[in-house]
């Protein structure tokens, strides 16, 4: 096993040439618009696909070319917002997330890090990035409204995000405060402070929780 291994994400892949297909086809509509007025509803097809494919493709494009470096001390998630760095001794579990809807187990496209202490991520994380991943996490929270039988407890949590928050004697405040309570409410409701989404990943979730497993149980090996 490398003690160095760099993870480029497949939502990475055929970045360029989507953009390329929407920048020609919204060059074929224009033309049909244009020049072909009485070809309205093909010009319009043209311009939906080709709007579609260049906002995606340039989404995909602007993503980092590596979303992880996993190294011998921890990984490190790369995101087009910042990055942040998580230690393997302060994992206390990694898994993919499920919950449970109407008796069903149902898996999210998540990877769940239990953290030992959320202090070290919260001083390294970026305010931009910690934007960035509350702004993404609302499906979560929604998710986490469905698991929770007392909804005004949620609304509670939600409101405790704008209040400075006090972890192990520190004191963050802004949205390094909003980002902590947001990861204790996940921690509370679905078992997890973070979660990688599955897209910045190269391989199947379930392989790529068994190569993390293996880096965490390679580092603590080291370091006994």
């Amino acid at each position: 096993m490398t003690d160095e291994l760099s993870i480029s994400p497949f939502s990475k892949r055929n970045g360029i040439s989507l953009t390329l297909f929407g920048a020609f086809s919204m060059c074929i509509s224009l033309t049909i618009f244009i020049g072909f007025s009485g070809l309205f509803a093909l010009g319009m097809m043209f311009f939906a696909l080709g709007s579609v494919g260049l906002i995606l493709g340039i989404a995909k494009v602007y993503q980092p070319a590596i979303s992880f470096k996993l190294t011998a001390q921890g990984m490190c998630f790369y995101h087009r917002r910042g990055q942040v760095f998580i230690e393997w001794h302060n994992i206390q579990r990694l898994d993919n997330v499920r919950v449970n809807q109407n008796m069903e187990l149902i898996e999210l496209p998540y990877i769940g890090v239990k953290l030992k202490q959320i202090n070290p991520i919260l001083d390294c994380i970026s305010p931009r990035l910690a934007t960035g991943l509350l702004t993404e996490q609302r499906p979560l929270l929604m998710t986490a409204a469905t698991q929770d039988e007392d909804l005004q407890s949620l609304e509670g949590y939600l409101g405790a995000e704008y209040t400075p928050l006090i972890v192990n004697g520190d004191r963050y405040r802004g949205v390094l405060a909003m980002f902590g309570h947001r990861c204790q409410t996940l921690n509370e409701q679905l078992g997890y402070h973070l979660y990688l989404s599955t897209d910045s990943v190269d391989r199947d979730p379930k392989e790529f929780v068994n190569l993390l497993r293996k880096f965490q149980q390679q580092a603590s090996v080291s370091k006994a």
